[in-house]
């Protein structure tokens, strides 16, 4: 309706005025929700198609329809047409332009639909359509960490557990373990997407529609896969919603992981990464610094995606079916994730393609804090000794290195042989970061040659994933 004080609204003839200056400024979203014009614009021309093949509009009307909305649509992209403060939301908005344009016969494309079904249907379009966006981004990612991991196949690092020594391990196995939960988060960016391509378009407000409509063909047209199986599920349906920020917020996850490692490695008493200075910052008053800023903003903004999933979990957990005005607070949670791994993804990639790697740094600390002890357990068990005793003897041997403030290969043969009558001059065969390293053999261990066939395998499903992620889904 229009008021007379010229602002168009999609409700209100039962009301006897308009809104209270309060509510109409508490249920305003058209702030932030006006991102979703393009997806209303194509989701209304499907619409306006189903309504002439029903009988609801001539030839002639849906001709002029959809001019208008062509129209519209560029209007809106050159910033022609655009929202003003009397706007409730994009709907209310759009079908002011078409009004605009059209007359009394743009208010034609209200029948047999409702905000309810409209805005179900835009945000799942708008989520498919930047899910892909975000994949390509994540595979840039596991890129830059693949492309590093193959010029460290063979580079000695020590592995860490509780942050200190372990054993010692390959830099290029440690790069690829962060690659494994990203292709993870298209695996479930993936299933996601079958789960979300569903269209809610012909529920109407909550129980369908009076008219004939074909929301299987509404459905198809729009890329989805089906119709909603039942109406009043359709348009109070925020799973997707809050999936997609689950997996947005592991995604965080894993970011912030990196970022942490990041910090670590490039810090002074870690020192195994420089930083490319196009990726780090400086300070304000100290001249020597240079910061991990990408590194620590990965970790800082985990905590925005989090929340993010909370606040949707939150403001669902105790509606009523079907729709409900808190579901107005789905959306901007779902817009800041996107718009937060869309930076923060790309500046990552950059900042891990151009590290350089302190090899020699790496070196000289695989063997550091007793990372060779497993091998030496290993060695025991090897020459039949039950591991409980191998594990007993190789905790003398840690014990009298600490006292003497050395490392196993500073043992002589005869502090071998005093602390196990199991241990000769032999064992100093397995002392060693790259025998280590060679005996790890087994299918995804640590060894140079399971490294190179993982690398393989990764490049490999990333190449999968590519392809994926630039697929189109959402129809222009």
């Amino acid at each position: 309706m229009s008021d007379s004080d010229g602002a168009t609204r999609l409700w209100g003839a039962r009301f006897s005025g308009g809104p209270a200056d309060a509510l109409a400024r508490l249920s305003v979203s058209v702030q932030f929700d006006w991102r979703l014009a393009p997806y209303d614009l194509l989701a209304s021309r499907a619409h306006a198609r189903v309504l002439s093949r029903a009988g609801l509009l001539d030839p002639a009307e849906l001709g002029q329809i959809l001019a208008a909305l062509d129209d519209l649509e560029q209007a809106c992209a050159t910033g022609e047409f655009r929202p003003t403060v009397d706007d409730e939301d994009v709907h209310t908005a759009l079908e002011r332009g078409l009004l605009e344009r059209l007359g009394s016969l743009g208010g034609k494309l209200r029948a047999g639909r409702s905000r309810n079904d409209q805005v179900a249907t835009d945000l799942r379009l708008y989520l498919r359509d930047h899910a892909r966006g975000l994949a390509v981004s994540v595979v840039e990612l596991a890129d830059a960490l693949t492309e590093q991991a193959s010029r460290n196949i063979d580079t000695p690092a020590p592995g860490m557990t509780h942050v200190q020594h372990a054993q010692p391990v390959t830099f290029g196995h440690w790069l690829l373990a962060h690659v494994q939960p990203l292709l993870r988060d298209l695996d479930r960016l993936r299933d996601w997407d079958g789960r979300t391509a569903i269209s809610p378009l012909g529920s109407g407000a909550l129980a369908g529609s009076s008219l004939p409509l074909d929301p299987a063909a509404v459905a198809k047209e729009l890329g989805f896969t089906a119709p909603a199986p039942n109406s009043m599920d359709a348009v109070a349906d925020r799973d997707f919603v809050a999936e997609f920020l689950f997996v947005t917020a592991l995604i965080g996850v894993h970011l912030s992981r990196l970022g942490e490692e990041v910090v670590l490695w490039t810090s002074t008493e870690f020192g195994w990464v420089e930083l490319d200075d196009a990726f780090a910052t400086g300070s304000s008053i100290m001249p020597q610094k240079k910061n991990a800023d990408i590194a620590e903003l990965a970790r800082g903004k985990s905590g925005r995606l989090i929340g993010g999933l909370i606040a949707v979990l939150t403001m669902l957990k105790g509606l009523p079916l079907t729709y409900d005005r808190d579901m107005q607070e789905d959306k901007e949670p779902a817009f800041d994730a996107i718009e937060t791994l869309s930076l923060l993804l790309p500046a990552l990639a950059g900042m891990i393609s151009t590290m350089t790697v302190r090899v020699d740094r790496l070196a000289a600390a695989a063997p550091v804090g007793f990372s060779l002890a497993t091998e030496v357990a290993d060695w025991l068990v090897r020459k039949g000794v039950p591991f409980r005793d191998a594990h007993e003897i190789t905790g003398k041997l840690v014990a009298l290195c600490s006292v003497r403030e050395c490392e196993l290969e500073d043992l002589t043969d005869d502090d071998l042989k005093t602390v196990s009558e199991h241990l000769d001059p032999s064992v100093r065969e397995v002392m060693s970061v790259e025998s280590a390293l060679a005996a790890r053999t087994t299918p995804g261990s640590t060894g140079p040659g399971p490294v190179a066939e993982q690398l393989a395998q990764v490049q490999h499903r990333l190449d999968t994933w590519r392809q994926w992620a630039v697929e189109k889904v959402v129809p222009r």
